[in-house]
């Protein structure tokens, strides 16, 4: 069974700025009518609505003639997945239009293995069915003729964000773990505990880091898993739109969309400015109470002097 045959016509605006990539994409039934990429050094906010406006044009039809929203909301920038998931839930009330969140990380992880091993978009689309919404989290029964997909976006300090899915041929990935963040050199050594689990048999063909693969992600990567004969590929690969409109298909087809209100990004950890004021206001707290401590002793000492 095939989009056309489950569902009627479905026009789906698609975008996603949670990375240096702003991706715009517009659907129809899982087919990419036209899309937008710019690579803006996270300046997303000066050229999101305009991308949008060019996409949609492109694709011949009106705001007014959508049927649906996605959006990324990460994880990644973290006022990059604000400017994004905002415009999204803005749209989306004023356009009375449901809208659906769908992770940065499959998409980042989809067009990056997509790109790699030539995948067709179209051929991937047609593989959207109702069994593949269900994810296989924690599930550590692959086989040989599978792939890892390993998404990584940096998030300094030997950090990444980062997920890991199962795909293969002309299928849609599957789940395997949640987004989160994960020190590079942790998760490395939590996918080789995942790999001894498994017989050499029924281990992946290949395991894919796509994304922002730097140099110190290849190292502690080839450090834990090579020794298991598992073939490592590393691809720079920067978000396209078309790869987030059909994670966004994928979500249309559940069927469940998101409260408007209640849609937010998936920051996993506070933003570095957050963490800065609560450390600032945490030294504050304990030198106010250093202060007080010391005015009481202060008054304890007097009032012992003047008792003397």
């Amino acid at each position: 069974m095939n989009i056309d045959e489950r569902r009627p016509l479905q026009r789906l605006l698609a975008f996603d700025t949670s990375t240096s990539s702003l991706a715009v994409a517009v659907m129809e039934n899982g087919i990419l009518l036209a899309e937008r990429n710019i690579h803006a050094e996270r300046n997303h906010s000066a050229y999101l609505v305009t991308a949008i406006d060019e996409a949609l044009s492109a694709a011949g039809i009106t705001k007014r003639e959508l049927d649906a929203i996605a959006v990324g909301v990460g994880p990644g920038s973290y006022t990059g997945i604000r400017i994004a998931v905002t415009t999204a839930k803005t749209m989306a009330w004023a356009l009375k239009l449901p809208v659906f969140g769908v992770s940065s990380l499959e998409a980042l992880g989809l067009g990056g293995w997509a790109q790699g091993t030539g995948q067709d978009a179209l051929k991937l689309s047609q593989s959207i069915d109702q069994q593949e919404q269900e994810d296989t989290l924690e599930n550590e029964a692959v086989s040989s003729d599978e792939y890892w997909i390993v998404p990584l976006v940096d998030a300094r300090r030997g950090q990444v964000y980062t997920s890991c899915f199962t795909a293969s041929q002309d299928r849609m990935l599957k789940r395997t773990k949640q987004d989160g963040i994960r020190l590079m050199e942790n998760w490395s050594q939590e996918l080789a505990d995942k790999l001894s689990k498994l017989d050499p048999q029924n281990r992946p063909s290949a395991i894919w880091f796509v994304g922002e693969t730097l140099p110190a992600h290849e190292a502690a990567a080839n450090e834990a898993l090579l020794p298991f004969g598992v073939a490592l590929y590393f691809a720079q690969y920067e978000l396209e739109g078309v790869w987030v409109g059909l994670a966004g298909t994928r979500r249309v087809l559940t069927g469940t969309n998101d409260e408007i209100h209640a849609l937010e990004p998936n920051y996993t950890q506070l933003a570095e400015a957050e963490v800065q004021a609560k450390a600032k206001a945490k030294l504050k707290a304990q030198a106010e109470a250093e202060a007080t401590a010391s005015t009481e002793l202060n008054l304890t000492d007097a009032s012992s002097h003047r008792n003397g």
